[in-house]
């Protein structure tokens, strides 16, 4: 099982697009984009400064577009893609590079997105002095309990050993005062408090614009920052993106989804480096590939091929198809099992993990054409259970 992830804000470094640019199509796809997003992507890559760079404005469309681009180096003929990945994910900003890369959105949706994204973020973060800092180490219920109590976010949760904690200047200056047991603490060179109840103005904004994107569901397995779900429900997806802006980002859920779906193989797109590093220390046994450099497109390439299957999806239309959201046992809703067509959004069952019950609702509605899971099997993330014809739909 291959899945493939997109890094967030913080992953760019200078010049880091030099080698890429040295490709003439490259240099084309990024121009495109950069007109899209009516920045210079290809200046901000290659002869911008590190406080250039680190500017939420031209980060956020920075790492889009790079991870965009280098998606189509490695499959030239995007179709290939999804006879070999099996999910994809992105972190934070990432999530909207992986949501080009399983069909919900289009790459210039994705940039006009990210542009605004970027724009309200950073003009959030100017109303009031926040910040975030990162906690290495200590016990985990102590390191989110003393968050909690200083009144911060845990707004990043990456995995064992490495949680965000974000809020005003003031909060962080006390918790800094009175850290966790054996945690180190290191404050990150970022505009605010991303992630939280601070970036409320920054949703508000964006779900206005995203009243206006058309979405297709997802071709592949695509897993969600927010609760680390397999979301097979295009506008759900698109919902999500908006959210994750003030929403704590869950990595850690992420994770644990990959591993129950059997993943072998991780590669990071562009700039590549940390949630492999992330990967490394959390899912032990493993495979991972930071692709950093075009010189190293024959390997990702051949590791694609290594750890690549078919994708469940791609056997069927997705409209056709529920599938479950999380690993547990599914429970069939009664109503559901003793019909023959199913509404849009009704409900057929839900899946209960070791932590909740997650409802399963038919996205798109249509006539019941088989159960393909019985009422307690035990199901995967992204497993079909029911198979949908779009005819009867009133």
């Amino acid at each position: 099982m291959l899945v493939i992830v997109a890094p967030g804000q913080g992953a760019q470094t200078p010049g880091f697009l030099l080698p890429w640019l040295e490709d003439p199509t490259f240099a084309t796809r990024v121009g495109w984009l950069s007109t899209v997003a009516g920045i210079d992507l290809a200046h901000y890559g290659t002869e911008a400064d590190a406080d250039a760079i680190r500017d939420t404005r031209i980060a956020q469309p920075l790492l889009v577009a790079t991870g965009l681009v280098a998606a189509l180096e490695l499959f030239p003929h995007p179709a290939d893609a999804f006879e070999q990945i099996g999910a994809v994910a992105g972190h934070s900003v990432g999530e909207l590079t992986a949501a080009v890369g399983a069909r919900v959105i289009t790459a210039e949706q994705a940039m006009v997105l990210v542009r605004e994204r970027g724009n309200a973020m950073a003009a959030a973060a100017e109303r009031t002095p926040t910040g975030m800092t990162a906690v290495l180490g200590g016990d985990r219920a102590e390191v989110l309990a003393a968050i909690e109590a200083h009144g911060l976010t845990a707004a990043n949760d990456n995995g064992p050993g490495q949680v965000v904690a974000a809020g005003t200047r003031e909060q962080l200056d006390a918790f800094a005062a009175e850290p966790p047991a054996k945690a180190r603490l290191m404050p990150l060179s970022v505009a605010g408090a991303f992630h939280t109840e601070h970036m409320v103005p920054a949703v508000d904004h964006l779900a206005a614009l995203a009243r206006s994107v058309s979405t297709h569901d997802p071709r592949t397995a695509l897993i969600s920052n927010r609760d680390g779900q397999i979301v097979h429900d295009g506008r759900d997806v698109l919902r999500r993106l908006v959210g994750q802006i003030a929403s704590p980002v869950r990595w850690d859920l992420c994770l644990e989804t990959m591993a129950d779906l059997g993943v072998t193989g991780i590669l990071e797109m562009p700039p590549a480096g940390t949630l492999t590093g992330i990967a490394k220390r959390a899912l032990k046994g493993v495979e991972t590939f930071a692709l950093k450099t075009p010189d190293q497109l024959e390997d990702a390439r051949a590791f694609c091929a290594k750890h690549g299957e078919h994708t469940p999806m791609d056997t069927s239309p997705t409209w056709r198809m529920v599938v479950a959201p999380v690993k547990g046992t599914f429970h069939r809703d009664s109503a559901a099992g003793d019909a023959d067509v199913l509404v849009r959004g009704a409900t057929i069952g839900d899946v209960a993990s070791t932590r909740d019950r997650t409802p399963v609702t038919a996205g798109h509605g249509g006539q019941i054409v088989e159960w393909l899971v019985e009422d307690g099997d035990l199901v995967s993330p992204g497993q079909p259970l029911v198979r949908l014809h779009p005819e009867g739909v009133s």
